[in-house]
């Protein structure tokens, strides 16, 4: 099967560089590789703790977002043009090279 890379920018501006099966979501790699991505719903796409920040060159990749998953962002800190929720962000053969940042902080907006 093909190796898919993926570059994840920390909140530190470190870089950690990884190799994926398509298929999963961001957020599961994301726990996969421990990177503090909370998923508080556990991708059930009801709250925004797995918000990332697609990098503006690889965005035009990922398919559209929903309009629910567009309702969910609303509720992100740090929002951006390019911000996606990584519960919904399934990698593909076609995203090779993707980089995604993980946000300084998120808001648990669950149970509210």
């Amino acid at each position: 099967m093909t190796k898919i890379t993926v570059r994840f920018v920390l909140p530190t501006g470190k870089e950690l560089e990884v190799s994926t099966e398509p298929g999963v979501s961001v957020l599961q790699l994301a726990h996969e590789l421990g990177l503090e991505m909370e998923g508080a719903c556990e991708g059930n796409m009801a709250c925004s703790t797995c918000h990332v920040i697609v990098d503006a060159a690889h965005f035009d990749r990922l398919p559209e977002a929903s309009e629910e998953e567009e309702e969910m962002l609303d509720l992100a800190l740090g929002l951006c043009e390019t911000s996606r929720l990584g519960c919904q962000v399934i990698i593909t053969e076609d995203m090779d090279g993707l980089v995604l940042q993980l946000p300084k902080e998120h808001r648990n907006m669950m149970g509210l």
